[in-house]
């Protein structure tokens, strides 16, 4: 799966489970932690994959990104 789809997916996950912290449903907060949880992993490992895709460019000279085109 996409990492911007799962990140989507687990905070919409969270809205559900907020809400229904915020309406006194005690178990939700704790499912709702558990999101969040989810969320900064899911964002740690698209700042890492976004930092591997800026280092494969670094590498080029500026002509040869200009012939690969």
């Amino acid at each position: 799966m996409d990492l911007v789809q799962q990140l989507e997916q687990e905070l919409e996950a969270f809205k559900r489970e907020y809400e229904k912290f915020e309406k006194g449903n005690k178990s939700a907060g704790t499912r709702a932690r558990k999101v969040l949880q989810d969320i900064k992993r899911t964002c740690q490992d698209l700042r890492v994959s976004i930092q591997g895709v800026k280092k494969e460019g670094e590498g080029k000279k500026p002509e040869e990104e200009g012939a690969a085109s």
